[in-house]
């Protein structure tokens, strides 16, 4: 599978790389390799008090929503696999302690909510940039860049998502993908998610780029 840079043209229907932040990132980047963990799995915080705290992460807060405030999380871990693929109405932001991978797509890239996963293209993101996540892109969790190492990837969203459940009246078909509170998911049918109940939107090839890593 090719692993494309977030600084090649083919990220910009995805994403963006945001800069002017640089102080502010390297302090959060910082903070994320002192007080959260590498667990061996996938672990995720919507958000963390030791982040959410900082001068810095407070200082940008409002540049990423517009004045919205936002919760500072993070996801950390081990990770090769696709899974599962999700959304929200809005951005998410992401930086890295160490350089990860997303593997992303795009919402019309679906038909009746199910994807194809030849669909999904990887980007690797450099330690220490921050990048956008449009809400049109369908992304879940990060995937290591190295055999050997894990990372640890801030996750900044509006307060209040992956919080909870949402309760709906369930007439729109999109319902059925809400896993979460601001949280649309489909699943890879080996996925665990889709044993937990998870809407399984994702054909085809449970992607892993094990086999990419050096």
């Amino acid at each position: 599978m090719t692993i494309y840079s977030v600084f090649d043209p083919a990220f910009k229907p995805y994403g963006r790389v945001v800069t002017g932040y640089e102080e502010e990132c390297s302090a959060i980047v910082r903070t994320l390799k002192e007080k959260t963990p590498v667990p061996e799995a996938t672990d995720y915080v919507p958000e963390e008090p030791a982040v959410q705290s900082l001068p810095e992460a407070q200082a940008i807060a409002p540049s990423l929503f517009g004045g919205i405030p936002a919760e500072f999380g993070w996801c950390n871990g081990h990770n090769t696999k696709l899974n599962c693929l999700e959304y929200h109405r809005n951005s998410e932001f992401n930086l890295g302690t160490e350089d990860f991978i997303l593997l992303l797509a795009k919402q019309d890239e679906m038909t009746d909510w199910v994807l194809d996963s030849s669909c999904v293209k990887a980007f690797r993101v450099p330690a220490g940039v921050m990048v956008e996540v449009y809400a049109t892109t369908l992304h879940y969790a990060p995937c290591q860049a190295a055999r050997d190492k894990g990372f640890q990837v801030l996750v900044v969203l509006p307060k209040g998502t992956n919080v909870g459940t949402a309760k709906t009246p369930g007439k729109c078909p999109e319902d059925r993908l809400l896993f979460s509170s601001n949280k649309w998911l489909i699943a890879h049918k080996d996925a665990a998610e889709a044993r937990n109940g998870a809407f399984v939107g994702i054909t085809g090839e449970n992607i892993d780029i094990a086999g990419e890593l050096e």
